[in-house]
């Protein structure tokens, strides 16, 4: 894989952290305000989102507003702090924020969460303006030491410097006498020409500690006095615990003791190896329920029957029924339930005793956490104490707050710390999945553009469940993510969406979430029309995307550097896609073989990023190469089926991974641009299916319109 800049086209309370400036040794605490209040409030008592704190050794510590699951937001967000602040980087630390929406909330959702690739988007202002301010904040306290102007001072490197008397000083000897000051309420703010750390490939503050094994995950936690468990929920969802018997689970060495919930049964062990043979060893019998007739051709029907309802108007422009007319270009997509699959198992370590809850885990939503432990146990939220760590991949799982539920609700029935696991088999067939989804595009060409264009997506809403307060008049901004705002210019235009939910079955967040399915259906129609038009995909492309320069330039780079319409071997083609999603620009080239059996090899990617001021590069195109091959695992091989209530897949044996022998090369170029930060690490992903899609009907002329790629209509065993 290579990677090209190319040029433009412990958890603490609210109190303590509040007294930490007047604590031992006289640090400096700064508040910095998400929602714009003025910085003098936090003084009066405030509750901020987010501090910087600065202590007498000049150690600059960043406590994190979000979690790190490999995306490297750690290692970016510290970087924004620092260039404003003009720290020393080596002296820049940071750790886990405790749980609280009121400090730690992230402005876009409202809650403390990390997700929909807003991590940098989100906070790029506010902190920035943390660091300018507290910069301020510096500067006057070491002019009025110096009795100078502090607009004749500099600052670097975690010094304020006058060069006049050659005179400097440390951050950390100005802590103290800094504290009683308060920032300006709006500061001011680097000229991205002055940076020195954003638009570096920097070295991740979390790759040592994953190199020499000290890195702690979720799944690391050890408490003392710890046990192992783990579990078998009901096969079918809403599915009862009818028998259980144990008997033979009792002679498992390192046995402790089974818990029966009313949907779940827990052994527990000494180890884990103790627990997992003991559930073995349980003869369980299962009430189904009233899911136990669902399957996948069920969930398939009901979506296509829905999808001729009337549906929740998006955005309409113009007239679309009267000039799609009668004989309008049909066409329907396909989408299956996909699971998150995450490389480290779903766990929670907890410990329930008499008026408190002590939770360990890697979770995107900890005050979610801390709630759902506080319902279960009848504490107060104040004493579930939630210490959250690493995660070893989210992908939107992690969202959910199920594993902390399971946990806790085992824990309550054993006295020690209990470490609850999930098996992979409980991970696969219990996930909250992608939505399936069915897809009804009509279009209308004129010439080489597109004159009128309906879509009519079908699916589950996520957000109705999730996020209830932004589901606002039947209208799913997620289910609708690149379709609404899809980046051509279509005189007639019109996008709905028909919410449609699965019986048995939970949706949620997965990775590339709304846009990773529109994406694909919605480029891949596109390429359906500028073969019906007889004109290039690229140049098609090109022609409608005027009011979208910057997705205009990165298609023609990646057009270049593909080598995009010059010669390939039999069987072999270049598909291309673009998109706007999560505000960056990419445009995508892959290049496939596909031979007489129907097998895929991938041959070479190209992508081109635009994601605005690239504040680590490196990092924006490991995401992206992570991405697409996240991406390109789902449209290979990707999909979860139902059989009589049962998720059928279990493990990595039929619910495979692209492996690293079939992984191409993928060239990433990042183009260097002055716009504010675009999201990164779901682009990647939403980016991979369609061009491979449209890349194996140019070498194929076979137009897959279900996902994932169906091998027997590539060789001819069936009809697509």
């Amino acid at each position: 894989m290579s990677v090209t800049t190319a040029p433009a086209g412990p958890a603490l309370s609210r109190r303590a952290l509040l007294q930490i400036g007047a604590a031992v040794g006289g640090g400096l605490l700064v508040g910095f305000v998400v929602r714009a209040e003025a910085a003098e409030q936090v003084v009066s008592g405030f509750a901020p989102n987010a501090f910087i704190r600065i202590n007498p050794t000049g150690e600059i510590k960043l406590v994190m507003p979000q979690v790190e699951m490999g995306q490297g937001v750690y290692t970016s967000i510290c970087m924004i702090l620092a260039e404003e602040l003009d720290a020393d980087w080596h002296k820049v630390t940071f750790e886990h924020a405790p749980p609280s929406d009121a400090l730690y909330g992230n402005p876009v959702f409202g809650l403390q969460a990390t997700g929909n690739s807003n991590s940098i988007r989100a906070f790029w202002t506010p902190l920035r303006k943390a660091g300018a301010g507290t910069r301020a904040i510096l500067v006057q306290a070491a002019a009025k030491g110096w009795g100078v102007d502090p607009a004749s001072c500099r600052t670097g490197w975690s010094e304020v410097i006058h060069d006049a008397s050659g005179r400097r000083i440390g951050y950390g000897a100005l802590a103290g006498r800094a504290a009683g000051l308060k920032p300006p309420a709006d500061p001011l703010l680097k000229d991205p020409s002055k940076f020195r750390l954003i638009g570096k490939s920097l070295r991740r503050l979390d790759t040592p500690d994953k190199v020499n094994g000290t890195a702690k995950y979720g799944i690391d936690a050890m408490p003392p006095g710890v046990k192992f468990a783990t579990f078998a929920h009901a096969p079918v969802q809403g599915g009862k615990v009818a028998h259980v018997d144990d008997a033979r689970a009792k002679s498992v060495p390192g046995f402790r003791q089974v818990v029966v919930l009313d949907d779940l049964v827990a052994v527990v062990g000494d180890h884990m190896w103790a627990a997992l043979q003991g559930l073995a060893a349980l003869d369980i019998e299962w009430a189904d329920g009233a899911n136990a007739g669902v399957d996948t051709a069920q969930v398939r029907d009901r979506l296509v029957k829905a999808s001729s309802r009337p549906g929740v108007v998006a955005k309409t422009v113009g007239d679309v029924g009267k000039a799609l007319g009668d004989d309008a270009i049909e066409a329907a997509y396909d989408v299956p339930f996909l699971a998150h699959a995450t490389m480290e198992p779903m766990n929670c370590t907890v410990h329930v005793t008499a008026g408190r809850c002590e939770i360990w885990t890697g979770i995107q939503v900890m005050t979610r956490a801390q709630a759902v432990a506080a319902k279960v146990t009848g504490l107060p939220p104040e004493q579930v104490i939630v210490n959250n760590h690493l995660l070893g991949g989210g992908f939107g799982r992690r969202l959910e707050v199920d594993q902390v539920e399971t946990a806790v609700r085992i824990a309550q029935h054993v006295t020690s710390p209990v470490k609850v696991v999930w098996s992979r088999e409980e991970d696969i067939r219990h996930d909250v999945y992608r939505p399936a989804w069915h897809d009804r595009l009509s279009a209308r060409l004129d010439g080489d553009r597109i004159s009128a264009w309906r879509h009519i997506i079908t699916g589950s809403s996520v957000l109705a469940r999730w996020l209830p307060p932004a589901f606002v008049d039947g209208k799913d901004f997620d289910a609708v993510d690149c379709a609404a705002d899809m980046p051509y210019d279509i005189p007639n235009f019109e996008v709905s969406h028909v919410r449609e939910e699965p019986p048995g079955v939970t949706t949620g967040f997965w990775r590339g979430v709304g846009p990773a399915h529109n994406v694909f259906v919605i480029e891949s129609f596109i390429d359906e029309l500028a073969h019906r038009a007889g004109i290039d995909p690229v140049q098609f492309r090109l022609g409608m995307l005027g009011k979208a320069p910057r997705l205009q330039t990165a298609l023609r780079y990646a057009a270049e550097k593909s080598g995009w319409g010059t010669p390939l071997p039999a069987d072999c083609g270049r598909g291309v896609s673009v998109q706007p999603a999560f505000a960056s620009w990419i445009a995508n080239v892959t290049e496939v073989e596909v031979d007489g059996d129907g097998e895929v090899k991938l041959r070479r990617i190209t992508c081109v990023v635009d994601t605005g001021i690239a504040v680590n590069p490196n990092t924006v195109a490991a995401q992206i190469q992570g991405g697409l091959v996240f991406g390109l695992t789902a449209a290979l091989f990707g999909e979860i089926t139902i059989d009589k209530g049962r998720v059928q897949q279990s493990n990595f044996h039929d619910y495979r991974m692209l492996r690293l022998n079939e992984t191409p090369p993928i060239d990433v170029y990042v183009l260097q641009s002055g716009e504010a930060p675009g999201g990164i690490g779901e682009a990647g992903t939403t980016a991979a299916a369609p061009a491979l899609a449209n890349a194996i009907f140019a070498a194929t002329g076979k137009r897959l319109r279900r996902l994932p790629i169906d091998r027997d209509v590539l060789a001819g065993r069936k009809e697509a």
